[in-house]
């Protein structure tokens, strides 16, 4: 008896590109869980979805540069592969509706084609700490004083040590105004690279070179995640044209 072959997907016909953010109580949903949920509301809201090929077909999404788990984020990003042409705004407004409240979709865009993950140069976050503002900014001068920030945190291979300081391409003080009651924030720009460095690798760097005492449950929000501008700045990955 011949071997069966596996069923082939036609190509998709149309690619779409989707902003999101991780709020509230919902930032703390891990990535896996967050494809799941994705998943199933792309089910729920009957967008015409592209499949793999092969004896398990799955909904082809990418996705791309997620934030830690733990984590808020206005900028987390994705791709949908779709078997048919359909108007972006209307999968915005039906994906809104099949998410949950917390992940929220900002902007849903066209592919203009090539790689949406090489276009993720870098991150901006806001970090919210339980700290003294004076303590922070001599904290965050001694830091960028310093050649090297090394830090050691566990990964898939095991307890890694890395270089902090050499990921930030910028780092400030917020004036007072801008923090919440009973705390100080920091921006940080970060470049993307490997292994990628996180704004909680940051305050074990400040905490190594400055000794800054981060205070329980810092508040990490990334506010943008695109290519690296040559102000130092994060731009659009969505705006981007190919």
């Amino acid at each position: 008896m011949p071997q069966q072959q596996p069923e082939q997907q036609a190509p998709p016909v149309q690619r779409l590109r989707v902003r999101y953010a991780k709020r509230g109580r919902l930032r703390f949903t891990s990535h896996r869980d967050f494809s799941r949920a994705f998943e199933r509301a792309v089910f729920r809201a009957r967008v015409p979805m592209a499949y793999s090929s092969g004896f398990n077909p799955h909904p082809r999404i990418s996705y791309a540069g997620a934030a830690p788990t733990g984590s808020a984020s206005e900028a987390e990003y994705l791709e949908l592969a779709l078997a048919e042409v359909v108007v972006p705004a209307d999968v915005h407004a039906m994906l809104d509706e099949a998410l949950p409240p917390g992940l929220d979709v900002i902007e849903v865009v066209e592919s203009p084609g090539g790689s949406l993950a090489d276009l993720l140069e870098g991150s901006r976050w806001r970090i919210d700490l339980a700290a003294d503002r004076g303590t922070t900014v001599g904290a965050v001068a001694r830091f960028l004083d310093a050649e090297e920030a090394l830090v050691e945190r566990m990964t898939k291979k095991g307890m890694r040590e890395f270089d902090a300081r050499g990921a930030v391409v910028s780092l400030v003080v917020l004036p007072a105004d801008d923090a919440p009651e009973g705390r100080t924030s920091i921006e940080v720009v970060l470049r993307h690279g490997t292994p990628a460095v996180r704004p909680d690798d940051v305050l074990r760097g400040l905490a190594s070179v400055a000794s800054l005492e981060a205070g329980e449950s810092p508040l990490m929000t990334r506010l943008a995640q695109g290519p690296l501008t040559d102000s130092g700045d994060i731009g659009d990955p969505l705006a981007v044209r190919t």
